[in-house]
């Protein structure tokens, strides 16, 4: 793996880690307040804070799974080459595309 690509992933981990970690800790705050799913989306419609924030999730997930997912595939299979990075791109493509549909359709709820 090249330099870049193990930098990217390991700041990644990094933003995962602490966006996991402050996700969690909402999901809890959120239930033993009794808030219910209606209380949620109310909270976090038009919420910019919250855009940008899973916005970066969004963004770190997209770099990270595919660099680690190219890892798991060169060494468990014969997979290598151009054919290998443009199927894992199109797959952060599709990961940004679906991370970013889904912040919008919470954050315009």
């Amino acid at each position: 793996m090249s330099a870049a690509l193990f930098i990217a992933q390991r700041f990644t981990a990094f933003v995962l880690a602490c966006a996991v970690a402050v996700h969690l800790a909402t999901i809890l705050y959120a239930v033993r307040g009794g808030l219910t799913a209606a209380d949620i989306l109310s909270r976090t419609h038009g919420n910019i804070g919250f855009a940008v924030f899973y916005g970066v999730f969004v963004v770190a997930v997209a770099i990270h799974a595919p660099i680690g997912l190219r890892n798991i595939l060169r060494e468990w299979t014969p997979w290598r080459g151009a054919t290998l990075d443009i199927a894992l791109g199109l797959f952060s493509i599709l990961l940004l595309v679906l991370g970013f549909r889904a912040v919008l359709a919470v954050f315009t709820a």
